[in-house]
């Protein structure tokens, strides 16, 4: 079975579990919390899936760095998870857990680059257009490339709507190059 698999299947179970101990809110912070915690470390990523470190060692780590930072069950799911020898799968299912938690809540994920930072009522009308369109919460993620000269794009989920004026001018010299070029034949 894909590791991708494995972790959709752990994921949904830890769902499962802090939805009937009324902790969902919590795990999902611990969630975000842990797989924040590997993209910022490569070392405990590495140590998480390196096969040679003993699960004894992988536990005492994660035991040191998150015990009374994020809920007991959450602890004892890594310690599963360790215990099982499936460690290096821990990232993936967080991540998933993640991606569950939003689709059930409704919540979807939205990326917008600008070329500038976005003001508070571009932010919120970009937004309601989410909301709107979707008809569930949007969680905004902003980042600013100042090589779109002016505009932005959004994406949301797997549709990109490209309002640069970047795009509008690669737009314009493909027509003109295509244009030029039916001219010379």
């Amino acid at each position: 079975m894909s590791e991708y698999k494995v972790a959709t299947r752990y994921a949904k179970s830890l769902i499962d579990l802090a939805t009937e101990q009324n902790h969902l809110e919590e795990v999902k912070a611990d969630m975000v919390l842990f797989v924040e915690t590997l993209r910022a470390s490569s070392t405990l990523s590495a140590v998480l899936r390196n096969p040679i470190v003993s699960p004894a060692k992988k536990t005492t780590i994660l035991t040191a760095l998150f015990t009374g930072k994020v809920q007991p069950a959450t602890l004892g799911f890594f310690k599963i998870m360790i215990a099982k020898m499936r460690s290096e799968i821990l990232y993936d299912t967080a991540k998933e857990f993640v991606e569950q938690y939003n689709f059930k809540q409704h919540i979807i994920k939205a990326t917008v680059v600008s070329a500038v930072p976005l003001s508070e009522s571009n932010r919120a009308e970009v937004v309601a257009i989410i909301k709107k369109a979707t008809d569930g919460n949007a969680v905004l993620e902003e980042k600013v490339d100042p090589k779109l000269i002016g505009g932005f794009v959004l994406t949301v989920g797997d549709r990109q709507f490209d309002t640069s004026i970047a795009n509008t001018l690669n737009k314009l010299k493909k027509d003109f190059e295509q244009k030029t070029a039916a001219q010379l034949i």
